[in-house]
């Protein structure tokens, strides 16, 4: 099957309301254009440096998102064009972006990454810690920033019934929180899934999914 195959494929098995993040990071631009002339226009990149490269090659309606671990000192370089920041994980981290949104004139969405994996190499706050980032004073005087989400990444199992429950867990999170909205906060986005468990994430409640090798192939 072909990019655009599979494309056209994941797209008619996707609800309306799920956005699909089409992950190109390694992918050659060539992938990324063949997936924008099928009518893909969010793209999901994990490295600030092929970000970067690749942003000014691609069409100006392209929407990119930042899905990786996103160290402070990187985030000067995206901040110009970056339209959504996953995996935020720290006060610090909000208040870097926020500090280069300014300085860009910008007002940059971020989602709060979750940790609900078993596995130690994941990163995330827990609920206690979203808690007192969602009810800081330090958070209400971001005003280049919004908190639009939440996302977390399941344990890489073959163990469906526990990637079932860490989705519904972080949808419960979820559900908890998105009725707290201030000037810079309204949890909308619940990204979770990817090309193994996009399908369970979408019945547990996710909006957007993250699929990188389904459409592109495995790198």
């Amino acid at each position: 099957m072909s990019i655009t195959q599979n494309l056209q494929y994941i797209k008619s098995t996707l609800p309306e309301h799920v956005t699909l993040v089409a992950v190109s990071k390694t992918k050659p631009v060539s992938d990324l254009m063949e997936a924008y002339d099928a009518g893909q226009r969010v793209f999901g990149e994990n490295y600030v440096q092929e970000l970067v490269d690749k942003q000014p090659q691609l069409p100006n309606d392209v929407e990119w998102h930042f899905i990786g671990h996103l160290q402070s000192n990187k985030v000067k370089y995206i901040a110009p064009f970056v339209s959504l920041i996953h995996g935020v994980d720290s006060l610090k981290l909000l208040q870097e972006i926020n500090k280069q949104a300014l300085k860009n004139n910008r007002v940059i969405d971020c989602l709060l990454q979750i940790y609900i994996a078993e596995e130690e190499s994941k990163f995330g706050l827990d609920e206690k810690e979203l808690n007192e980032i969602l009810s800081s004073d330090e958070l209400k005087n971001l005003n280049n920033i919004k908190v639009v989400g939440l996302m977390g990444m399941s344990t890489f199992t073959d163990n469906q019934a526990q990637v079932k429950k860490e989705f519904q867990n972080l949808k419960a999170v979820f559900d908890k929180y998105k009725t707290l909205k201030t000037e810079n906060c309204d949890l909308k986005t619940l990204s979770m899934g990817m090309s193994g468990d996009y399908e369970l994430a979408i019945d547990c409640g996710s909006t957007m999914v993250r699929i990188g090798s389904s459409i592109f192939g495995s790198r």
